[in-house]
């Protein structure tokens, strides 16, 4: 998952049994799945066949013996602007579950200029990324698993789905970036990498993939939550390292998707305002702009000086900004919250109207989602407002999409005053803001609820059934009508048997639930 994972940074630990290939191809691929980019360490003597997902903790330059003494203070909520913009609306979606007999979760979209969709959702029960395409308004196509082409079964093991993004460029290329799993020969530790696969052919209703793809990593190191953009034929793909820091990679291709060249961090060198983020943030998409040409980076970091190494409470929403296509940045404080208010739940978001410039970002403190906007090109940013209303109290997951004036910002939420109720109900909400956030009308997604109890940000502590839908969910615009397209999670509308079901993990038996994609289009 697209981490819920702060940089994933929070996952969780994960042990998988790797005596044998079938075992790490099994339902485990899960756990592979919300743990992926974490760096992985064989724990035990060489001969134990368990590997260890660490939680990103260590990713965010936070040890782990450190962790375990934090006290965490109260949560601090953030004092923005008064809530009064907001409304209860009566927008209205159209709900089309994906049902695949794998599951799938933390699901990504995007929409050409045409209207054609483009969607990627990781598989729940295998490891791979599931695609679908089609025109606005109808059931998508499944066109299969995007990233089969660089799987490599066998003794030495290559498998993907760790993370997944996907863009429908305005030139009718399909681009998609997943995290690609490399093993050696002993599969008793494995590194993670990133992919670029470029469909030329993206929005034909014949898509074939990985056929009519080209496939290809362009990183082994270590790698985490990666994004990926397009401006015409430039085409940027955003990763956290997950070996050594949290620093942001970026990669550029100059020729639709083919051919990637790396340029500089949107973090180093910048003073105080990103001054110890490099191992301390979680990144959020990075957003090319076709009316200005930049490109964008959006990211929660600490407090320069103070918490580098020793938490994981990100108060600071920071949009760097490069007008040379990645070459040097310039950062941006969005949003300065007390110390110990933490952001990271999970990824801030970002969106630029490609009509005119206007930024748009957004964040979550595990109770509010903010909102605020720049007209100049990320320099100066509107003070910060509240945006979730009752019934959804408490809101998570924030994305934002904006085209022509609209913006569209969609969340997880709740009646229930906090995150951790078991008995909360959840469902997908979307509040849109035709005047740049002053007034918002929130309406209900999902034409049920979509889960039921505890949605834990925490990783490595989750108990089981509480990260079913990872970390996050996707907002689009349609550029050819201006109506939303939203791919959300649900795990309760499918079941499965297999023990391997992370949704049973640690303790219960099956049936246990299935997760699965939803894809919801504004009538």
């Amino acid at each position: 998952m697209k981490n819920p994972r702060p940089s994933r940074n929070t996952r969780f630990f994960a042990f998988i049994s790797a005596t044998t290939a079938t075992a790490l191809l099994s339902g485990a691929a899960a756990m592979a799945f919300v743990a992926a980019g974490d760096k992985l360490v064989t724990v035990g003597s060489p001969s134990s066949a368990f590997l260890k997902l660490p939680r990103t903790a260590s990713a965010r330059g936070e040890s782990f013996a450190s962790h375990r003494r934090r006290v965490r203070p109260p949560t601090t909520f953030v004092s923005a602007d008064p809530l009064g913009g907001t409304v209860n609306g009566a927008v209205t979606f159209s709900n089309t579950p994906l049902l695949l007999a794998d599951g799938d979760s933390e699901p990504a979209i995007s929409i050409h200029p045409n209207g054609t969709m483009a969607m990627t959702a990781l598989s729940w029960l295998t490891f791979g990324t599931n695609l679908w395409s089609g025109p606005f308004g109808s059931t998508p196509t499944f066109r299969g698993v995007v990233d089969s082409a660089l799987q490599l079964p066998g003794r030495r093991l290559v498998f993907g789905g760790g993370d997944a993004d996907v863009d429908l460029g305005s030139t009718g290329t399909l681009h998609a970036t997943t995290l690609i799993f490399l093993t050696p020969p002993t599969v008793r530790s494995f590194t993670v990498g990133v992919s670029a696969i470029t469909c030329s052919n993206g929005t034909s209703t014949m898509l074939a993939v990985p056929g009519d793809c080209t496939s290809q990593i362009i990183d082994t190191a270590g790698a985490d939550r990666q994004w990926i953009t397009s401006d015409d034929r430039t085409v940027y793909i955003s990763y956290h390292d997950s070996g050594n820091s949290s620093l942001i990679h970026v990669q550029r291709s100059d020729d639709d998707g083919f051919t990637w060249t790396r340029v500089h961090s949107p973090i180093p060198g910048q003073g105080r305002v990103t001054g110890n983020a490099t191992f301390n943030n979680t990144q959020g998409p990075i957003v090319a702009d076709p009316f200005t040409h930049n490109v964008y980076d959006i990211y929660a970091a600490g407090e320069a000086s103070i918490q580098k190494g020793t938490t994981a409470t990100f108060n600071n929403i920071i949009v760097s900004r490069s007008t040379d296509r990645g070459t040097t940045w310039t950062a941006n404080l969005v949003f300065h919250a007390p110390l110990f208010t933490d952001f990271s739940n999970f990824f801030p978001a970002l969106a630029v109207d490609p009509t005119n410039g206007k930024l748009y970002a957004s964040w979550s403190d595990a109770h509010t989602v903010f909102f605020s906007s720049s007209s100049d090109q990320g320099s100066h940013w509107t003070p910060a407002v509240a945006v979730n209303i009752t019934p959804a109290t408490t809101a998570l997951f924030p994305w934002v999409a904006a085209y022509n004036g609209t913006v569209d910002v969609v969340y997880y939420g709740t009646l229930a005053a906090s995150k951790d109720d078991p008995t909360a109900v959840w469902d997908t909400y979307m509040a849109q803001t035709t005047d740049d956030g002053a007034n918002f009308v929130q309406s209900k997604v999902s034409n049920s609820s979509n889960h039921v109890g505890v949605i834990c940000t925490l990783g490595t502590g989750c108990p089981a059934g509480t990260r079913n839908l990872l970390d996050l969910f996707e907002v689009a615009i349609n550029p050819s009508n201006g109506k939303a397209g939203i791919i959300y999670t649900d795990d309760t509308l499918t079941t499965s048997t297999d023990p391997n079901n992370f949704a049973c993990f640690p303790n219960q038996l099956p049936p246990c639930p299935l997760p699965q994609v939803v894809l919801a289009q504004q009538n």
